[in-house]
């Protein structure tokens, strides 16, 4: 692998490790030779992950998904069950999982509803997943990264929380929570060696926007043809970015936040 892009030796914290972007995500950190920490709800589906990108690492990427090679890296992978509404899951996960040098704050829950008939439940659902469990999630690991003198902070939020989206309200409120605190800890912790950035995915192809358009047949193709590259994004697109700031290749990069959209949101 070229200089720069290895993370032997480094922790990662993946959350949401269990959906498509996050397992992509992990499959590129071990890739990278990290040990990565498949965190999720889902307990099943993040062993699930954690089985197949621990012995494979990901070298062909296409529109349909990840094509497996056949070698091993150096990387590994294993899978925890984490609850991000609930501080005492949060509190216990990061007692058990030790060092982190690397989080990930992928996870997310969205509930579409128009605002005015929105739920208060929902927006406090939202509130606790999106935006509380990473400020404590954060809170926790932090401490070590600044003893080591290292560390990476990558924060998945949304061009609907940068743009606006029909719809999402409550979620783009906080996931858009995310750039000030990304933005904040960037200036807090640099002199620690930590870097602290957000990315923000477009239409994304996962299973969960599969489901919307089958609920909603031709959705996807409206979608794909308002964007300029005229497709869907992959979760390999997220993912070689969070790779990459991860890396030491992009040790001088923090406090930005950078869309991954196609070019629907153009800065």
């Amino acid at each position: 692998m070229t200089a720069g892009w290895q993370l032997d030796g480094r922790r990662a914290l993946v959350t949401g490790g269990a959906g498509g972007i996050g397992a992509a995500i992990c499959a590129d950190l071990v890739a990278q030779g990290a040990a990565v920490i498949v965190a999720d709800l889902d307990a099943a589906g993040a062993a699930k992950v954690a089985g197949e990108v621990g012995v494979h690492a990901p070298w062909v990427v296409d529109r349909g998904g990840v094509a497996w090679s056949e070698e091993p890296e150096h990387g590994t992978a294993e899978a925890k069950e984490l609850d991000l509404s609930d501080p005492v899951s949060i509190e216990s996960f990061c007692r058990d999982v030790g060092v982190v040098d690397i989080v990930v704050h992928n996870a997310g829950v969205s509930v579409v509803e128009e605002f005015v008939a929105s739920d208060p439940a929902h927006w406090d659902l939202m509130w606790q997943v999106n935006l509380r469990g990473p400020m404590l999630l954060t809170k926790l690991l932090l401490p070590g990264m600044i003893e080591r003198g290292w560390g990476r902070l990558v924060f998945i939020a949304s061009d609907g929380a940068r743009a606006g989206s029909g719809g999402e309200g409550a979620y783009a409120a906080t996931k858009s929570g995310l750039f000030g605190l990304a933005k904040s800890l960037a200036r807090e912790v640099a002199k620690s060696g930590i870097t602290s950035n957000v990315i923000c995915p477009g239409p994304t192809d996962t299973p969960m926007l599969r489901r919307v358009d089958a609920q909603n047949p031709g959705l996807v193709d409206k979608i794909a043809r308002g964007i300029p590259l005229r497709r869907l994004g992959t979760p390999s697109d997220v993912s070689g970015l969070v790779a990459y700031l991860c890396s030491e290749r992009a040790s001088y990069i923090t406090g930005q936040t950078l869309s991954v959209s196609g070019g629907v949101t153009m800065q």
